[in-house]
């Protein structure tokens, strides 16, 4: 253990798998994470919470032949190992054997991107994480409104080995501010704000951002349902790219034909592109995956047109062709993801987005959405945080949230305009970088109640 607490992850990963070995496994890979993560979380304009975890995490895959077991601890001494290893071996010998087993990576070249880590987010104190939200609070307070919300810090190192020669280790950090404000009037609003060096971050400016969405939403007005030409915020596009990443571009689910994807399909506007982005400044950045396959960036929806999915190595071995480095930690039944969804930006000013909507509404983010037709991509969920009708290129009025059903590939086929501007934002796979975009024709189906 060095002197700052930390632990050699590549040494223990290492000693598990040797120890896998010892225990009578054909192969055996180990991950190891080595995080300390902290949280300062507030409510009602006052810091309420903060907690600090610091943990050592050892995921185990013990291959038995065609039998695998998968066992993890937070122990790493030797006698912790050695049970880690005794009881991923039995819980394999346990186990169906599994007769498209694929072999586990040998090792490849593994540069280490830029920007995965920054030393500012692993120094990050209490004080540091409460200054954030002071100047969250010091923005609600100008309009009148509650603050709730959190500033998160986290500084991890992921280690990757296995018996056929592996050994990967990089650390990685994460910040994020979040904020949702409710003011007088029934207006509410948010924002948040993701970046690998803490302080990129902006608390300040994700304060006013969101404050100025609370005011704005004060006393919205009704609309009825039907569809409308829309301008979705980043935070809307963002739960447009997580859709289609769970659901439609990994290689498990074009396997089990319940995907979308159809090699050169066209399924979107010509001015929609998405990539996984690995190295992307903008994003989260990583260098390998769970499996110590090094990450490239891939091309998956190239001016609208169907191009990659992204495989693990168990789906790339019934495919035929490579991992892309999208393995997730075994046990693994869902498969590859894509997890630094990209969306490229365009060449219009968000403003301009607005100002070339006849009427129409301004969205800033879905909430509580849930998959209706997996294949096709159509969701339900509602706006929440600030809803807004444009009329003649200007915002008009607050509205109140509407429910959707929406097809989100006919939403990406009728986009008409996409963002300069994009920026980073947490999904439920993953960061995604994505840019505003303005769409030709969105369904809503119902009012709600608020």
């Amino acid at each position: 253990m060095s002197g700052d607490g930390r632990v050699d992850g590549l040494k223990i990963a290492q000693r598990a798998v040797s120890m896998a070995l010892d225990a009578g496994a054909s192969a055996a890979e180990a991950v190891v994470s080595d995080e300390r993560s902290a949280l300062t979380r507030f409510a009602n304009n006052e810091i309420h919470q903060n907690v600090a975890e610091a943990d050592t995490q050892v995921n185990l895959r013990f291959i038995d032949g065609r039998r695998v077991g998968v066992a993890s601890a937070n122990g790493h001494d030797d006698a912790a190992l050695q049970r880690l290893a005794a009881s991923a071996g039995t819980i394999a010998r346990l186990q169906p054997e599994q007769s498209d087993l694929a072999p586990l990576p040998g090792p490849q070249e593994t540069p280490l991107v830029a920007g995965a880590w920054a030393g500012s987010t692993a120094a990050a104190d209490p004080d540091g994480r409460a200054d954030a939200a002071t100047a969250v609070i010091a923005a609600a307070d100008t309009v009148g409104a509650q603050a709730f919300g959190y500033c998160s810090t986290s500084d991890e190192q992921v280690s990757v080995a296995n018996s056929m020669g592996v050994a990967v280790s990089e650390p990685r950090s994460r910040a994020q501010v979040l904020t949702v404000m409710m003011g007088p009037g029934g207006g509410s609003g948010y924002a948040e704000q993701v970046a690998v060096d803490v302080d990129s971050l902006d608390a300040a400016a994700i304060g006013r951002e969101a404050a100025e969405r609370t005011a704005a939403m004060k006393d919205p007005v009704e609309l009825p349902a039907g569809e409308y030409p829309v301008v979705l915020d980043s935070y809307a596009v963002m739960d447009i790219t997580d859709w289609l990443g769970y659901l439609g571009f990994s290689a498990l689910a074009v396997q089990e034909e319940r995907s979308f994807f159809e090699q050169g399909a066209t399924v979107g506007s010509p001015l929609v592109s998405i990539a996984d982005d690995p190295a992307d400044p903008a994003g989260t950045p990583a260098s390998f995956d769970y499996e110590g396959v090094p990450k490239h960036r891939l091309t998956l929806l190239e001016n609208g047109v169907c191009r990659g999915i992204v495989h693990d190595v168990q789906t790339a071995a019934r495919a035929g062709v490579a991992s892309t480095g999208h393995g997730l930690p075994a046990p693994n039944p869902w498969g590859p993801f894509p997890l630094h969804m990209s969306m490229a930006a365009g060449e219009t000013p968000r403003a301009e987005l607005i100002g070339g909507m006849e009427r129409g509404l301004l969205v800033t983010r879905f909430h509580y959405t849930n998959v209706v037709q997996p294949k096709q991509v159509i969701v339900t969920g509602m706006t929440k945080d600030g809803l807004f009708l444009v009329e003649d290129g200007a915002v008009k009025a607050p509205v109140r949230n509407l429910r959707f059903t929406q097809d989100y590939l006919a939403a990406l086929a009728a986009v008409e305009a996409v963002s300069r501007e994009r920026r980073a934002v947490e999904g439920m796979i993953g960061t995604a970088v994505v840019p505003s975009l303005r769409i030709g024709a969105f369904s809503f189906t119902g009012t709600t109640e608020h």
